[in-house]
Parts: C-alpha cells; structure tokens; sequence
C-alpha cells in the first residue's frame, strides 16, 4: 500500500506486482462508492499479465474528501501522481462507472500517458428523473436511513424488468446493496462523495485523441443505455465499442470473467470475440 498527497489531500493505492508483465501496468478505477479491494475478480485475469493498481482517489474509502474549493480534476492529478510514483511513462487506464469519467478526463488532460483506455457503463446521460431518484437516495443517507439509501440506490442502477434475461440478476442485486450498506456505514464521507457526484458531474464532451479507447455497455445497462455509451464512443477519434449481453450496469458482477476477459485482451492488443475493427463494435 501506497500512501499519496495532492493538493493537501492525502489518498493511496495499492500494487500487485507482476515480475514477467506483458504490458503496461493497469490502474483500475471503480464507481463512486466503490474502494481499492472491490475488483476481486479483476485479480485472476490482469494480475497475471501486468502490475495491477487499484485505489482509493480522495473522497473513496478512506482517503480524504475534496475541499468544497477543489474541482473533480484534482482526482485526475491525482491520477497522474499515481503513474509517477509507479515510475512508468504509460499505463492502461480502466474506468467503470463514476470511474469512468475520471478516467476519460485523465485520458484528455494527459493523452501522453495513457497507452490504452477501457471505459465501461460510462453515465454518458443522466435523465432528470435519474437525477431526481439519487437526490431521494441522497436524502435517505443524510437522513440515516442507511438501508433505505441502498435499496433506492440500488434499484437505480439495476435492470428490475423481470422479462429482460440479465445473468446473476439476484446475486448482483444483494451484492450491490451489501455494498452500498457497507460504504455508507464504513466511508465518513459517502454523503459528501455521492452530493458531489450528484451537483458536480465530471464533463463527459470534448472528444479525445491519441488513445485507443473501448467503451462497453451492459446490454440492458439502466444507468446510461448502450445507445447513449455508443454515441459517446463516437465522439473519441481511435475507439471501439461492444456491448455485453445479458447485463445491466453491474455487467462487472453479472459476467465477471467475460468482462476480465476484454480487459485483458485489449491491453494485450488481442483480438475481442466477435468484434469488427471499427466503431460501433458488438459482443453478444
């Protein structure tokens, strides 16, 4: 484990080491309560072919929470602090969710130093009455009604409709919650961190170029549909995009090897089943 500070605020990451690594090494970040021990099943696939880095950016698990005076772009300095004490030039960066769009606005202010970028269940659009059912589950917390919080959370991030086939649609439903209850009760700052997620959403315009870029979509993703994600793939110059049958936004937990399996096939230049070298990419 490695300790950090940026801008005052003190935040740290952790390194499996790969002595024979066949790529760059690869930083994860996950969703806006989701700490540096939630990729378990990351571990088996990327670990063996690279360093694997996963954190805690200030305002996740135990780091300290941004200032009401910082921006967002702290988190990608903080990103950049991260590459530099690992004394690499490049790394692979891997997104998901709120990470995501950490990791795509890393990818423009430092093109330089990201060799490849994996995105996935961008929030690429955020409907009023999403925003409106966060605030309610936003409430809920401040109010302390913690397991209310994660039921209400939950079910905004998962597919409910029953008539749709998604994978582990049960187990992921409880292992969200679980999770959701967990953060709420172990993070001193998961109000602050969701209320900035909420009122300052990191920009998600502005294109990119000079980093080869896949975005994949759960199939029924509820968050942000694949549509959405796909036109938001569009606007980056060198990207590709996939979705992945039978999930939701927690396509992460639903088919977990099959997502792993991506990750580490794009950050070794293999070929991805079933994909066409162009945009607009599908995996069914």
């Amino acid at each position: 484990m490695r300790e950090l500070v940026v801008d005052g605020l003190s935040y740290s990451y952790r390194m499996l080491h790969q002595p024979s690594a066949d790529t760059d090494p690869v930083i994860i970040l996950g969703g806006a309560l989701q700490g540096m021990f939630g990729w378990p099943h990351m571990e088996d696939h990327i670990q063996p072919l690279a360093h694997l880095v996963t954190a805690d950016l200030p305002g996740m698990g135990g780091s300290d929470p941004l200032r009401e005076d910082q921006e967002s772009s702290v988190l990608c300095r903080a990103v950049g602090d991260i590459i530099d004490d690992l004394g690499v030039e490049r790394v692979n960066l891997f997104g998901y969710s709120y990470g995501a769009a950490i990791a795509f606005g890393c990818a423009q202010r430092m093109p330089h130093r990201i060799a490849r970028l994996l995105l996935g269940g961008v929030p690429a659009h955020i409907t009023a009455a999403q925003q409106l059912h966060w605030r309610r589950a936003a409430d809920q917390l401040a109010s302390g009604k913690v397991q209310s919080f994660a039921a209400t959370a939950a079910a905004g991030m998962l597919c409910l409709d029953e008539r749709l086939p998604v994978q582990r649609r049960d187990l992921a439903h409880r292992y969200v919650k679980r999770s959701l209850v967990h953060a709420a009760t172990r993070s001193p700052h998961a109000l602050e961190v969701l209320d900035r997620a909420l009122n300052r959403r990191l920009s998600l315009s502005g294109g990119l170029s000079g980093v080869r870029t896949l975005v994949m979509s759960g199939a029924y993703d509820t968050v942000s549909s694949p549509a959405r994600q796909r036109a938001f793939a569009a606007t980056i110059a060198d990207s590709s995009f996939l979705t992945i049958a039978e999930t939701d936004h927690w396509a992460v937990l639903q088919r977990p090897d099959e997502v792993a399996d991506i990750a580490a096939r794009f950050f070794t230049d293999r070929p991805l089943p079933r994909a066409e070298p162009s945009v607009g990419r599908f995996l069914a």
